[in-house]
Protein backbone atom coordinates (compact mmCIF):
# COMPACT_ATOMS: atom_id res chain seq x y z
CA UNK A 1 0.00 0.00 0.00
CA UNK A 2 1.03 3.51 -0.77
CA UNK A 3 2.13 6.09 1.79
CA UNK A 4 2.69 8.61 -0.81
CA UNK A 5 1.46 9.05 -4.47
CA UNK A 6 2.19 12.07 -6.71
CA UNK A 7 1.33 12.33 -9.91
CA UNK A 8 2.12 14.60 -12.06
CA UNK A 9 3.27 17.66 -9.51
CA UNK A 10 4.16 20.86 -10.62
CA UNK A 11 5.44 23.75 -8.69
CA UNK A 12 6.52 27.44 -10.33
CA UNK A 13 7.51 30.40 -8.69
CA UNK A 14 6.93 33.24 -11.21
CA UNK A 15 8.49 32.16 -14.39
CA UNK A 16 10.92 29.86 -12.61
CA UNK A 17 9.42 25.87 -12.89
CA UNK A 18 10.61 24.06 -9.70
CA UNK A 19 8.61 20.92 -10.34
CA UNK A 20 7.68 20.50 -14.22
CA UNK A 21 5.29 17.34 -13.75
CA UNK A 22 7.10 14.59 -11.40
CA UNK A 23 5.63 11.14 -10.45
CA UNK A 24 6.44 8.84 -8.02
CA UNK A 25 5.25 6.16 -5.23
CA UNK A 26 6.91 5.45 -1.72
CA UNK A 27 5.30 1.93 -0.33
CA UNK A 28 4.36 2.11 3.48
CA UNK A 29 7.48 1.08 5.04
CA UNK A 30 10.35 2.12 2.66
CA UNK A 31 12.78 4.32 3.08
CA UNK A 32 12.71 6.68 -0.34
CA UNK A 33 15.74 8.61 -1.03
CA UNK A 34 15.10 11.79 -3.04
CA UNK A 35 18.52 13.24 -4.54
CA UNK A 36 19.52 16.30 -6.90
CA UNK A 37 21.81 19.02 -6.86
CA UNK A 38 20.85 22.47 -5.11
CA UNK A 39 17.50 23.95 -6.78
CA UNK A 40 16.57 20.31 -8.16
CA UNK A 41 12.97 20.89 -6.11
CA UNK A 42 13.95 18.19 -3.66
CA UNK A 43 12.54 21.03 -0.56
CA UNK A 44 9.83 22.32 -2.70
CA UNK A 45 8.52 18.30 -3.53
CA UNK A 46 9.02 17.90 0.48
CA UNK A 47 7.33 20.98 1.58
CA UNK A 48 4.38 20.46 -0.58
CA UNK A 49 3.87 16.79 0.84
CA UNK A 50 3.91 18.09 4.52
CA UNK A 51 1.42 20.56 3.48
CA UNK A 52 3.84 23.70 4.00
CA UNK A 53 3.76 24.88 0.53
CA UNK A 54 0.66 24.91 -2.10
CA UNK A 55 1.03 23.21 -5.52
CA UNK A 56 0.39 24.58 -8.87
CA UNK A 57 -1.18 21.26 -10.25
CA UNK A 58 -1.16 17.24 -10.02
CA UNK A 59 -2.29 14.93 -7.24
CA UNK A 60 -0.75 14.63 -3.81
CA UNK A 61 -2.06 11.70 -1.68
CA UNK A 62 0.00 11.17 1.69
CA UNK A 63 -1.23 8.63 4.31
CA UNK A 64 -4.67 8.91 2.61
CA UNK A 65 -4.87 12.61 3.10
CA UNK A 66 -4.59 15.65 0.80
CA UNK A 67 -1.92 17.21 2.72
CA UNK A 68 -2.91 20.76 1.04
CA UNK A 69 -6.09 20.63 3.00
CA UNK A 70 -5.30 17.84 5.81
CA UNK A 71 -5.49 19.14 9.37
CA UNK A 72 -4.48 17.59 12.88
CA UNK A 73 -5.15 14.12 11.93
CA UNK A 74 -2.64 14.10 9.35
CA UNK A 75 0.13 16.34 11.39
CA UNK A 76 -0.03 13.47 14.28
CA UNK A 77 0.93 11.18 11.73
CA UNK A 78 4.24 12.82 10.45
CA UNK A 79 7.40 13.88 11.92
CA UNK A 80 9.78 16.34 10.11
CA UNK A 81 13.01 17.13 10.53
CA UNK A 82 14.21 20.32 8.33
CA UNK A 83 17.27 21.59 6.85
CA UNK A 84 17.83 24.20 9.43
CA UNK A 85 15.79 25.18 12.82
CA UNK A 86 15.59 27.26 15.48
CA UNK A 87 14.73 25.75 18.71
CA UNK A 88 14.06 27.64 21.75
CA UNK A 89 17.83 28.15 23.25
CA UNK A 90 17.31 28.05 26.86
CA UNK A 91 15.10 25.33 27.17
CA UNK A 92 17.10 21.96 28.36
CA UNK A 93 17.11 18.65 25.75
CA UNK A 94 14.43 17.20 28.02
CA UNK A 95 12.37 19.97 27.81
CA UNK A 96 11.99 20.69 24.24
CA UNK A 97 11.15 16.78 23.55
CA UNK A 98 8.31 17.34 26.56
CA UNK A 99 7.20 20.32 25.01
CA UNK A 100 6.69 18.73 21.15
CA UNK A 101 5.43 15.79 22.94
CA UNK A 102 2.88 17.76 24.43
CA UNK A 103 1.35 18.20 20.72
CA UNK A 104 0.14 14.65 20.23
CA UNK A 105 -2.05 12.17 21.61
CA UNK A 106 -0.26 9.34 21.83
CA UNK A 107 3.49 10.12 21.76
CA UNK A 108 6.57 8.03 22.47
CA UNK A 109 8.50 8.17 25.95
CA UNK A 110 10.69 11.46 26.10
CA UNK A 111 13.34 9.47 27.52
CA UNK A 112 13.35 6.49 25.47
CA UNK A 113 13.31 9.16 22.10
CA UNK A 114 16.07 10.88 24.00
CA UNK A 115 18.44 8.13 24.51
CA UNK A 116 17.40 6.92 20.55
CA UNK A 117 19.19 9.97 19.19
CA UNK A 118 22.07 9.38 21.14
CA UNK A 119 21.51 13.04 23.54
CA UNK A 120 21.28 10.97 27.28
CA UNK A 121 24.19 12.77 28.47
CA UNK A 122 22.75 16.31 27.19
CA UNK A 123 19.46 15.57 28.72
CA UNK A 124 19.20 18.47 30.91
CA UNK A 125 21.75 20.58 28.78
CA UNK A 126 20.47 23.74 27.49
CA UNK A 127 19.95 23.62 23.72
CA UNK A 128 22.37 27.11 23.42
CA UNK A 129 25.29 24.77 24.90
CA UNK A 130 24.90 21.97 22.29
CA UNK A 131 27.28 21.32 19.46
CA UNK A 132 26.11 21.47 15.86
CA UNK A 133 25.45 17.66 15.65
CA UNK A 134 24.26 17.80 19.04
CA UNK A 135 21.54 20.27 17.56
CA UNK A 136 20.75 18.18 14.43
CA UNK A 137 20.11 15.20 16.91
CA UNK A 138 17.86 17.16 18.56
CA UNK A 139 15.88 18.07 15.55
CA UNK A 140 15.93 14.19 15.04
CA UNK A 141 14.56 13.50 18.49
CA UNK A 142 11.65 16.30 18.05
CA UNK A 143 10.88 14.56 14.97
CA UNK A 144 10.51 11.30 16.42
CA UNK A 145 8.44 12.20 19.95
CA UNK A 146 4.96 12.07 18.09
CA UNK A 147 5.61 8.50 17.26
CA UNK A 148 4.45 9.45 13.19
CA UNK A 149 4.28 6.50 10.56
CA UNK A 150 5.74 9.09 8.30
CA UNK A 151 9.19 10.55 8.85
CA UNK A 152 10.70 13.29 6.29
CA UNK A 153 14.34 13.89 6.71
CA UNK A 154 15.42 16.46 4.77
CA UNK A 155 19.43 16.41 4.87
CA UNK A 156 18.92 15.17 8.55
CA UNK A 157 23.11 14.15 9.05
CA UNK A 158 24.65 17.67 7.97
CA UNK A 159 26.85 18.76 10.55
CA UNK A 160 27.40 15.46 11.97
CA UNK A 161 30.95 13.78 12.41
CA UNK A 162 31.48 10.14 11.00
CA UNK A 163 30.61 8.18 14.00
CA UNK A 164 27.27 10.46 14.80
CA UNK A 165 26.39 9.98 11.27
CA UNK A 166 26.91 6.02 11.50
CA UNK A 167 25.07 6.34 14.43
CA UNK A 168 22.08 8.63 12.98
CA UNK A 169 22.06 5.34 9.91
CA UNK A 170 21.48 2.75 12.66
CA UNK A 171 18.99 4.69 13.93
CA UNK A 172 17.14 5.23 10.68
CA UNK A 173 17.61 1.69 10.36
CA UNK A 174 15.73 0.82 13.24
CA UNK A 175 12.90 2.88 12.03
CA UNK A 176 12.20 1.03 9.33
CA UNK A 177 12.35 -2.46 11.13
CA UNK A 178 9.37 -0.38 13.22
CA UNK A 179 7.36 -0.32 9.71
CA UNK A 180 7.96 3.11 9.95
CA UNK A 181 7.80 5.41 6.27
CA UNK A 182 10.80 7.49 5.38
CA UNK A 183 11.16 10.14 2.72
CA UNK A 184 14.95 11.00 2.73
CA UNK A 185 17.05 13.52 1.44
CA UNK A 186 20.96 14.13 1.30
CA UNK A 187 23.77 14.94 -0.38
CA UNK A 188 25.92 11.73 0.70
CA UNK A 189 25.52 9.29 -1.73
CA UNK A 190 26.83 6.70 0.41
CA UNK A 191 24.34 7.57 2.83
CA UNK A 192 21.63 6.92 0.00
CA UNK A 193 23.44 3.72 -0.68
CA UNK A 194 23.68 2.50 2.38
CA UNK A 195 19.97 3.10 3.75
CA UNK A 196 17.25 3.89 1.02
CA UNK A 197 15.21 1.08 -0.52
CA UNK A 198 14.16 3.03 -3.64
CA UNK A 199 15.58 6.36 -5.04
CA UNK A 200 15.03 9.04 -7.33
CA UNK A 201 17.12 11.71 -9.23
CA UNK A 202 15.30 14.79 -9.64
CA UNK A 203 17.31 17.35 -11.70
CA UNK A 204 15.80 20.92 -12.84
CA UNK A 205 12.29 20.05 -11.73
CA UNK A 206 12.01 16.52 -13.65
CA UNK A 207 12.55 13.05 -12.19
CA UNK A 208 15.57 11.84 -14.22
CA UNK A 209 16.26 8.06 -13.08
CA UNK A 210 14.37 6.14 -10.59
CA UNK A 211 15.29 2.37 -8.50
CA UNK A 212 16.72 0.72 -6.41
CA UNK A 213 20.64 1.19 -5.79
CA UNK A 214 21.69 -1.58 -7.14
CA UNK A 215 19.63 -1.17 -9.95
CA UNK A 216 20.73 2.75 -10.73
CA UNK A 217 24.34 1.63 -10.49
CA UNK A 218 23.98 -1.49 -12.57
CA UNK A 219 22.48 0.90 -15.56
CA UNK A 220 26.48 1.63 -15.81
CA UNK A 221 28.54 -1.19 -17.27
CA UNK A 222 31.48 -0.12 -17.23
CA UNK A 223 34.21 -1.15 -14.91
CA UNK A 224 37.48 0.64 -14.01
CA UNK A 225 40.55 -1.42 -13.62
CA UNK A 226 43.75 0.59 -11.98
CA UNK A 227 47.39 -0.86 -11.94
CA UNK A 228 50.92 0.77 -11.97
CA UNK A 229 53.50 0.25 -14.82
CA UNK A 230 57.00 1.62 -15.06
CA UNK A 231 56.16 4.03 -11.92
CA UNK A 232 52.68 5.04 -13.55
CA UNK A 233 49.28 4.85 -12.49
CA UNK A 234 47.19 3.57 -15.49
CA UNK A 235 43.44 3.92 -15.70
CA UNK A 236 41.48 1.79 -18.12
CA UNK A 237 37.58 2.00 -18.31
CA UNK A 238 36.21 -0.94 -20.19
CA UNK A 239 32.97 -3.05 -20.34
CA UNK A 240 34.89 -6.45 -20.84
CA UNK A 241 36.89 -6.15 -17.51
CA UNK A 242 37.56 -10.03 -17.63
CA UNK A 243 39.38 -9.88 -20.83
CA UNK A 244 41.33 -6.75 -20.03
CA UNK A 245 42.45 -8.35 -16.94
CA UNK A 246 43.61 -11.63 -18.72
CA UNK A 247 45.09 -9.65 -21.21
CA UNK A 248 47.31 -7.43 -18.12
CA UNK A 249 47.96 -10.77 -16.54
CA UNK A 250 49.70 -12.49 -19.43
CA UNK A 251 51.71 -9.48 -20.29
CA UNK A 252 52.81 -9.35 -16.54
CA UNK A 253 53.41 -13.04 -16.42
CA UNK A 254 55.24 -13.32 -19.33
CA UNK A 255 57.45 -10.15 -18.68
CA UNK A 256 58.21 -11.50 -14.61
CA UNK A 257 56.77 -9.13 -12.93
CA UNK A 258 53.65 -8.18 -10.44
CA UNK A 259 50.78 -6.06 -11.88
CA UNK A 260 51.25 -3.11 -8.78
CA UNK A 261 48.54 -1.84 -7.45
CA UNK A 262 45.68 -3.56 -9.17
CA UNK A 263 42.31 -2.71 -8.43
CA UNK A 264 38.74 -3.31 -9.86
CA UNK A 265 35.63 -0.99 -9.13
CA UNK A 266 32.19 -1.16 -10.10
CA UNK A 267 30.40 2.42 -10.59
CA UNK A 268 29.46 3.59 -7.19
CA UNK A 269 26.11 5.39 -6.62
CA UNK A 270 28.10 8.64 -6.82
CA UNK A 271 29.98 7.95 -10.17
CA UNK A 272 26.34 7.34 -11.82
CA UNK A 273 24.76 9.94 -9.77
CA UNK A 274 27.17 12.79 -10.82
CA UNK A 275 27.45 11.10 -14.54
CA UNK A 276 23.55 11.23 -14.47
CA UNK A 277 23.57 15.03 -13.79
CA UNK A 278 26.24 16.12 -15.83
CA UNK A 279 24.80 14.34 -18.68
CA UNK A 280 21.24 16.14 -17.92
CA UNK A 281 23.06 19.77 -18.09
CA UNK A 282 24.44 19.07 -21.83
Amino acid sequence: MSAISVRDLRKSYGTDEALRGISFEIEEGEVFGLLGPNGAGKTTTIEILEGYRTRDGGDVEVLGFDPGRAGSAFRERIGVVLQQSQLWPNLTVAETHRMFAGYYEHPRNVDEVIVLVGLAEKRDARVKTLSGGQKRRLDLGVALVGDPDLVFLDEPTTGFDPAARRAAWDMIRSLRSLGKTILLTTHYLDEAEQLADRLAVLREGVIIREGTPAELTAGSNETEVRYRKDGQDVVVRTTEPTKLLQRLTAEALAEGRELEGLSVRRPTLEDVYLSLTAEHEK
